[in-house]
């Protein structure tokens, strides 16, 4: 018998049965529709913690500290860092660094009143920050080469002017004033201080030539508020600062760096990164440690949902075996007469297998369209909060978050369908057994 005489057969004994397939069909359509609303809840959750997570900071990136150095441990220095940039999940590697205590920044009149920040320059594009104009330096960068972030601009104020205002400044309509100092265009010089009054030594200031402008980004760490220049021209700088002032230099400290910034290639390589870090005696932090045990709540959260729908679906399954079961009883004399013509065993277990796979499939559709309005709904419903947190975005903790609390992605919605139709076949197995060892006499002879 030809697979889709099969088909067509079986199509036909169902629609002879119009209102129990029906039932049958629908206890399918409505363990499917709980299975697929439950794990969307639950991906709703896991996305909402992601957009968390992502609005906290890069989960990509590590923070190393060395704060307690003594004299004895593993310096942070130069030489380590060229060991941490050949792990093979590490991309980008910066130290972070402050003197700008040894210079002071001008532009004519103005002088700038916020911080230095001396990093590998080159890296930062991998760590991903953002420019408001210009752009961020290549493989190769001028020493004298700085960017300046977005209100860092507004930080040069006229140290000669009293009770002047200084930060960004807004008109009436609430739009930025201009800066006075246009840090792409104006001047600007560094020079370094001496703190003797008395002393007349003459330093020539050096020109520094920013490119570019960053866009402030707090999540980021360094935060991109004051003025990034090249971590090694600071280092000289700092050299030159003691000498002009006399201050003598302790030779026998190890040089070492107190923080320094990691990127890393996969948010799944940051606990294995952390641990290399660790083993050569610095503490590391990241979001690792928040995202984690997130993630294990999230997962346990959609295995409960998850088994909530598994159970309605389940109980479907029973009614499938009952339905198929009552119509082997009910078609006992048309088994036998399919034996008695010929009719391989095969083709009757076939038959029914087909029918029972006929009703989880048909019901997994249904059950997935219902799913999504159900989806709609629920998505309107946390809508309603105002991301106030009411609504039922308040319920399941997403207030003020702006995510939705059901996705249904495609990878979902083909897994329901597989998931029902296997149901179905399933169901089907002992019902199909069942009716192939029926004798074909005692099948001919029963009314």
């Amino acid at each position: 018998m030809k697979l889709t005489d099969m088909i067509r057969m079986c199509m036909s004994n169902l629609l002879k049965r119009k209102i129990r397939t029906a039932l049958t069909v629908a206890g399918v359509v409505i363990g499917t529709c709980a299975i697929v609303t439950m794990i969307s809840l639950g991906l709703g959750i896991q996305a909402s913690m992601d957009s968390m997570m992502q609005g906290m900071g890069d989960l990509t990136v590590i923070q190393v500290y060395n704060y307690n150095a003594t004299p004895d441990s593993t310096p942070l220095d130069d030489t380590m860092l060229e060991s941490i940039r050949a792990i093979p999940e590490v991309v980008a590697v910066t130290p972070i660094m402050n003197e700008s205590s040894s210079f002071v920044i001008k532009s004519g009149k103005y002088e700038y009143q916020g911080s230095v920040m001396g990093v590998d320059l080159t890296a930062l594009s991998a760590l991903g920050y953002g420019m408001e104009k210009g752009e961020l330096p290549g493989a190769k960068v001028d020493k004298t080469t700085i960017l300046v972030g977005q209100e860092a601009q507004y930080y040069f104020v006229n140290p000669k002017k009293k009770n002047q205002m200084w930060g960004m400044q807004y008109d009436a309509n609430g739009n930025p004033l201009d800066p006075d100092v246009d840090v792409m265009n104006d001047k600007l010089e560094l020079s370094i201080r001496i703190t003797d009054p008395n002393n007349n030594k003459k330093v020539k200031p050096v020109k520094l030539n920013c490119i570019g402008v960053m866009t402030t980004d707090w999540s980021k760490n360094p935060s991109p508020y004051g003025i990034f220049m090249d971590i090694n021209y600071m280092k000289e700088l700092k050299k030159e600062y003691n000498k002009i002032n006399g201050v003598k230099e302790d030779k026998s400290k190890k040089e070492s760096y107190e923080n320094v910034v990691i990127k890393v290639d996969d948010i799944n390589h940051v606990a294995q990164v952390e641990d290399v870090i660790k083993e050569y005696g610095f503490s590391t932090s990241s979001m690792e440690s928040i995202r984690k045990p997130l993630e294990e709540q999230s997962a346990t959260i959609q295995m409960i949902l998850g088994g909530l729908g598994a159970i309605s679906l389940l109980v479907a399954a029973l009614g499938i075996i009952n339905t198929m079961t009552m119509s082997i009883y009910e078609r006992t004399r048309e088994i036998g007469v399919m034996k008695v013509l010929g009719c391989v065993i095969g083709n009757i277990r076939a038959m029914f297998l087909i029918e029972a796979a006929i009703i989880g499939l048909i019901g997994g559709v249904i059950g997935v369209i219902l799913s999504y309005g159900a989806s709609v709904l629920l998505n309107s419903m946390a809508s309603n909060g105002g991301g106030s947190g009411g609504g039922l975005s308040g319920i399941f903790g997403f207030g003020g978050m702006g995510g939705q609390v059901s996705v249904i992605p495609a990878w979902l919605v083909l897994g329901a369908l597989l998931f029902a139709t296997v149901v179905g076949l399933a169901s089907g197995l002992y019902p199909a057994n069942r009716a192939v060892k029926i004798s074909a006499l005692s099948a001919i002879r029963q009314e």
